[in-house]
């Protein structure tokens, strides 16, 4: 902001202010372009899974089974549901970005083991660059600290891919 004391601006000043302004736009304009919005990507399809063992996802405890996969509506691609292909348990858990060592294959979970506990920690779907992190429980921060961890990969596909 400049004041005026002679009532003649001063011409050199409007054309330094406009360049002030268009820096920073320019700037912003740019940074949108090299890096995209970390609010797409991540698990966009129905996956269905077989889990061989009790796992835990989010805060809830769910048995060994056939289970599908899928993101919340409304959720921004931030809360995803598990749930049992014949509807009797299912859990809402809270997702974040990550990457794979590379580009997935094949679709699969990822779980974190702590002694027998197996806890639901990454999802990749395949031919995907970014997964699903699942933020970790309170109950997998204090396991965690008592066990040394292993992970257990468990393949997954589309849900309307047919598996023989």
């Amino acid at each position: 902001m400049f004041t005026e004391t002679s009532g003649h601006s001063h011409p050199d000043r409007k054309v330094r202010s406009r360049q002030y302004l268009l820096l920073p736009l320019i700037a912003l304009v740019l940074t949108s372009t090299i890096y995209p919005s970390k609010a797409q990507a991540q698990i966009v399809d129905d996956i269905e899974v077989n889990i061989p063992f009790q796992f835990h996802a989010g805060s809830t405890t769910l048995p060994p089974g056939q289970y599908r996969i899928h993101t919340m509506e409304d959720s921004d691609l931030r809360v995803l549901e598990i749930s049992s292909v014949d509807g009797s348990t299912s859990a809402l858990f809270q997702v974040g970005d990550t990457k794979p060592y590379s580009t997935p294959v094949k679709s699969e979970l990822v779980f974190n083991k702590y002694g027998n506990r197996y806890f639901l920690a990454k999802l990749f779907e395949e031919g995907s660059s970014i997964g699903s992190q699942v933020l970790e429980s309170r109950y997998e921060k204090r396991i965690s600290q008592q066990t040394m961890e292993t992970q257990e990969h468990v393949p997954a596909h589309p849900r309307t891919q047919q598996v023989n």
